[in-house]
């Protein structure tokens, strides 16, 4: 297993790098950071070899004064890939990890093998709800991450012990990573058409009790694209890889193999 940073636009890029074989891009999703797949990745590093950066803001990596925007986290991205030589990987999505996955692959079609979406969709925000993450945003600016942490946790997963450790996670963010993150989310575009016109192997996992994107989501992305491998998840909330990392792994694994 290694661990470094890598200078991308002039900040410092933090990621995991283990395994062998076929490679993954694991992209965590907001407020959180590379850690959500810790106990996924023993189960496939095997077989598979995984690329686990933090976005820019999130965890160890830093985080410009500028305008967030999804296209630069998938800019991100491709730039890890490029210096550490990964030419090219199934990009696979948690939550706002979901939207740069995306995004990835309608920029760089050539470097992405597949897609994988865990808990994630392709529909952008309403106005309302794009203008609700403005207003959180200004708020962590002013208040820090505190509140986040303790509304979202129990958003995130019915399980008392994961939310536990996930205050703590949050908790550790910095607000302007976060703020950068919700301006992404806010101005990203509909990727339905990504999904449908790429022909790029994708897969999709959801667990049904989803508080956050509500599994109604998944299911509409399955029938726009019936050759999709759709995996849902009975009891999972939004983090099924913690709640159920062995069968998000074993649809990882199928999905990668077939590929």
């Amino acid at each position: 297993m290694e661990n470094g940073k890598l200078d991308v636009d002039g900040i410092k890029i933090a990621y995991g790098l283990r395994g062998a074989g076929k490679t993954i891009v694991l992209l965590h999703g907001y407020p959180l950071d590379r850690s959500i797949w810790d106990s996924l990745a023993p189960l496939l590093e095997q077989d598979f070899q995984m690329v686990i950066p933090d976005l820019r803001g999130f965890g160890e990596s830093e985080v410009a004064d500028s305008e967030g925007s999804i296209d630069r986290y998938a800019s991100d991205v491709r730039s890890v890939m490029q210096q550490l030589r990964i030419p090219t990987a199934c990009i696979v999505g948690h939550s706002m990890g979901g939207y740069v996955a995306l995004a990835f692959a309608r920029s760089y079609p050539e470097r992405t093998a597949g897609i994988g979406l865990i808990s994630s969709q392709t529909a952008p925000d309403s106005p309302e709800r794009k203008q609700g993450r403005y207003t959180t945003a200004k708020r962590i600016l002013l208040e820090g991450v505190g509140p986040v942490a303790e509304t979202m946790s129990g958003q995130l997963t019915a399980n008392a012990e994961i939310q536990g450790a996930l205050r703590s996670l949050i908790s550790r963010q910095r607000p302007e990573g976060l703020a950068f993150a919700l301006e992404a989310m806010a101005e990203r575009p509909d990727s339905m058409d990504v999904i449908t016109g790429s022909g790029k192997p994708t897969l999709i996992v959801h667990g049904d009790a989803d508080a956050l994107i509500p599994v109604d989501k998944a299911r509409e992305i399955e029938q726009a694209m019936p050759g999709a491998r759709y995996t849902e998840l009975p009891g999972a909330g939004h983090m099924p890889m913690l709640e159920n990392p062995r069968a998000v792994a074993e649809a990882l694994r199928f999905f990668l193999t077939a590929m």
